[in-house]
């Protein structure tokens, strides 16, 4: 690894945003926990608190991907598969769909089974900050609402810097802050008391939907965190805002 990148770093205050109040597990340990925790009803909390506009979020990542073709393709923390699955609208060679949580992959694995996607995805337990992979394995690596939940940023930029091809792509998509005083008041309201309520009715697990909000107030976006990838190797990144800021498109290539 170069030893530039390998020095690449996060400021502790930025990352160390945690599920549950457990001095005795680090955030990876307790992100793998609270998945598990939830993963039964992570489905049906994700359609509804996003009013179903997650569908649209994901078909906008693989429009980023159209270009590829016969793409071997990873997508990290990739949950329920739900990314993995979308992208095999790009008739792609093959999808390694990787996440920490052994409770949403097999969701996952009965949702890409009832589509008859197993000769096209293959899911796997994982952590993206030390993955299995060879180096220049992927032609293009995509992350939905994974990177904030690595322990260690920059680790986890570099892991997918090092198991991408040169020239592949990245593509992540993850919860922003709006800027528009109007829709910034609503977001903050809706996502610092709504969610936790409904998350702890459906789920019974309160503290996963309020570390969404701190995890999502925490997280370094927008030009801070297109440097950072910058830093951990990537080139031409780009942040866009979408659904009025709600949530950010980041694109780069190695």
């Amino acid at each position: 690894m170069n030893e530039h990148l390998s020095s690449v770093s996060v400021p502790p205050s930025k990352m160390n945003v945690t599920p549950y109040q457990n001095p005795e597990s680090g955030k990876k340990e307790q992100v793998e926990q609270m998945f598990d925790n939830i993963s039964d009803n992570y489905d049906f909390l994700n359609r509804s608190l996003s009013l179903g506009i997650d569908v649209i979020w994901r078909k906008i990542m693989m429009k980023q991907l159209k270009d590829l073709k016969n793409a071997v393709i990873l997508d990290v923390a990739t949950g329920t598969a739900d990314v993995a699955i979308e992208a095999a609208s790009l008739k792609p060679a093959s999808i390694i769909g990787m996440d920490i949580s052994e409770g949403m992959l097999g969701i996952g694995r009965k949702k890409v089974a009832k589509k008859n996607l197993n000769h096209l995805i293959k899911l796997e337990k994982g952590d993206s900050e030390n993955m299995v992979y060879n180096d220049n394995s992927f032609d293009a690596v995509t992350v939905a609402f994974g990177v904030r939940n690595f322990e260690d940023l920059a680790k986890g930029l570099l892991e997918i810097n090092r198991v991408l091809k040169p020239g592949g792509k990245l593509v992540i998509l993850e919860f922003s802050r709006p800027k528009l005083f109007g829709v910034k008041h609503v977001y903050d309201m809706y996502f610092k008391y709504f969610c936790p309520w409904w998350g702890k009715l459906v789920s019974k697990d309160y503290s996963a939907y309020k570390y969404l909000y701190e995890s999502v107030k925490a997280f370094p976006e927008g030009q801070s965190f297109t440097k950072i990838a910058t830093d951990c190797g990537f080139a031409k990144m780009k942040a866009k805002r979408v659904t009025l800021g709600i949530v950010s498109l980041y694109t780069g290539v190695k």
